[in-house]
């Protein structure tokens, strides 16, 4: 693998593609870090997939294939079981004769072909492909939900139980464990990992049930399921959430684990009584996640290192804010796993635990009990604790002993609902915290949103129109500005010159957009915006001083992934409006 990989770096040292300074700092922060110099080079924006996948293609002297739009004969698929194509990242896609063409990411690893080769008695022909190919591909092993449940609804419908006004809890618990009302549920949770759903809401309505997953953000209908089978769906989960069978009236929360392909996933369960019945949503949590980087993530450039260095201090505090589902969780576990070593001592206080991490210390809130953030955060510091996470800083109570164990040598992560970075000094002042107690502590305070990413593309640019309405929500000037900086502009061009992307249906994401990533401001406590908190400065005022000292505000990060066709202008602001 090394090798491809310095034969990539030499043929784009010989080309106009890169800068040579921008080429040389990704080779060695890649080698630095024990990370693929291509990924790198995509994290940055330095090179778009499409033409990095070109670059490889003839350097390696393979064609290219996308599968993104072709379906394969199930016969040819399935040659490689799934488990080998997910794990080898290998797609069968064509036979002839004795002869089986496979797409593959990495098309020099012998020791993959050489197997396929041995099982399935064939010569085999590997193309190189990419990963939205891959996972693509992936999608044809299974069945769709609707050609499922259109099974499971044909063949045990006369098996389904018509539910009476008032059902006992022993006819409800016969009930969830009904062949049928099994394999629905079953078939949901399973089918809503698969198209990676954070959430399952399974709604009753008067005449029908709706089942909506959340995907990237958005909620999409996904099934609509007779009537019928409401109640013993409700009672299946219960019984699986370890809920109270009987109970219709009042809300329950509980949580179980699926184990699907050999990943484990927590499902955390809401049931709450609505007027057709009860809702229910499930959180889904795969609990041995990928480990993410902070440029994974979304950041950059001086925003990143910002970041870098200020969680390498020994105190302070480190905020995260936005608002629900903006990501802010996965960013302080994801500093967390940075600064998760033998040599230090990290406790949690969260509500609920999303991600269990080994050698952290992780506690949950128990409000039935009195348990608080502010109680445990008070029995945290007396556990020599050397870095704190405090899930959520919501009271006067907790934001003053967050303060305190940053003071007394902690350093703290937690998170804030506001909007902005600069807004969370206001949030704070509300809460009584004095500034000069936050100057003190705060270290740095990283603001984000979600946005989705693209899978499919096509160019376009601005109109005069589309460019008069963008006026409303941030400086073009500015804008302009940094594309220029970022070379993505001429010195001479503006923003009707910019390219941007749209997103194009394929087989694998009905709307072009696939994943999310996320849009940053990163707010550094400077000496100077130290004394901007102390004398109680406004919002403004702050904001004002953090961009001359070169923030990139959340829209400017936003328009910069746009014209790198990560996402879209419409996903920028779609999330900044909401």
């Amino acid at each position: 693998m090394i090798v491809e990989q310095k034969r990539l770096k030499a043929f784009l040292e010989d080309s106009d593609l890169i800068e040579k300074k921008d080429l040389e700092k990704a080779w060695e922060e890649s080698q630095k870090q024990k990370k693929l110099f291509e990924d790198f080079l995509l994290s940055r924006g330095l090179i778009k997939e499409e033409e990095l996948i070109k670059l490889k293609a003839y350097i390696l002297g393979i064609p290219f294939v996308n599968l993104e739009k072709e379906k394969i004969s199930s016969d040819v698929l399935k040659i490689i079981p799934e488990s080998i194509a997910k794990n080898h990242n290998i797609i069968a896609f064509r036979k002839q004769n004795n002869s089986l063409e496979v797409a593959m990411l990495n098309p020099e690893d012998l020791k993959t072909i050489e197997f396929i080769k041995k099982k399935a008695n064939l010569k085999i022909v590997p193309r190189l492909t990419n990963q939205a190919s891959i996972r693509s591909a992936l999608l044809q092993y299974h069945k769709s939900l609707e050609a499922e449940f259109g099974d499971i609804i044909k063949k045990d419908a006369k098996s389904l139980k018509v539910v009476q006004e008032k059902e006992s809890k022993k006819d409800l618990k016969k009930m969830a464990e009904d062949v049928p009302i099994v394999r629905i549920v079953d078939t949901l949770i399973k089918h809503a990992i698969l198209q990676k759903a954070s959430d399952i809401h399974i709604e009753p309505a008067e005449k029908e049930v709706l089942v909506r997953y959340r995907i990237d953000g958005i909620l999409r209908q996904a099934m609509v399921l007779p009537k019928k089978v409401k109640d013993g769906i409700v009672a299946r989960i219960k019984i699986l959430a370890d809920l109270k069978l009987d109970e219709h009236r009042l809300p329950q929360d509980g949580r179980f684990k699926v184990d699907l392909e050999s990943t484990k996933y927590a499902i955390r369960v809401s049931v709450l009584p609505v007027f057709d019945g009860e809702k229910i949503v499930m959180r889904l949590l795969a609990e041995e996640t990928e480990s993410l980087g902070l440029e994974d993530l979304g950041l950059r450039a001086n925003a990143l290192e910002t970041v870098q260095h200020s969680i390498k201090k020994s105190s302070g505090m480190v905020l995260v804010t936005g608002p629900t589902g903006s990501g802010k969780t996965t960013t302080l576990y994801t500093i967390l796993e940075m600064l998760n070593t033998f040599e230090v001592n990290i406790s949690t206080i969260e509500d609920p635990i999303e991600y269990q991490v080994p050698r952290i210390n992780q506690t949950q809130v128990n409000s039935k009990i009195g348990f608080t953030f502010a109680n445990g955060l008070r029995a945290l510091v007396r556990q020599d604790p050397d870095i704190i996470m405090i899930g959520e800083i919501r009271d006067e109570e907790t934001a003053s002993l967050g303060i305190n164990a940053a003071l007394t040598g902690h350093l703290v992560l937690s998170t804030l609902h506001t909007t902005s970075a600069a807004g969370s000094l206001s949030r704070l002042a509300d809460m009584k915290v004095e500034p000069f107690l936050a100057a003190s502590t705060l270290k740095v305070i990283i603001a984000q949103r979600l946005v989705r990413k693209l899978s499919g593309t096509k160019e376009y640019k601005l109109s005069e129109d589309e460019i008069e309405n963008l006026s409303n929500y941030c400086d073009l000037e500015k804008i302009t500005q940094m594309l220029q900086k970022e070379r993505i502009l001429k010195e001479n061009q503006s923003l009707k010159d910019a390219t941007f992307f749209k997103p194009e249906a394929s087989r694998e994401s009905e709307d072009g957009y696939k994943g999310r990533i996320g849009i940053f401001e990163v707010l550094n406590i400077t000496e100077s915006m130290k004394e901007l908190i102390v004398q109680n400065a406004s919002e403004k005022v702050i904001q004002d001083r953090a961009e001359k000292e070169g923030m990139r505000t959340m829209i400017e990060d936003g328009f910069l992934k746009a014209a790198q066709g990560l996402t879209t202008i419409e996903e920028i602001l779609r999330v900044i409006t909401e």
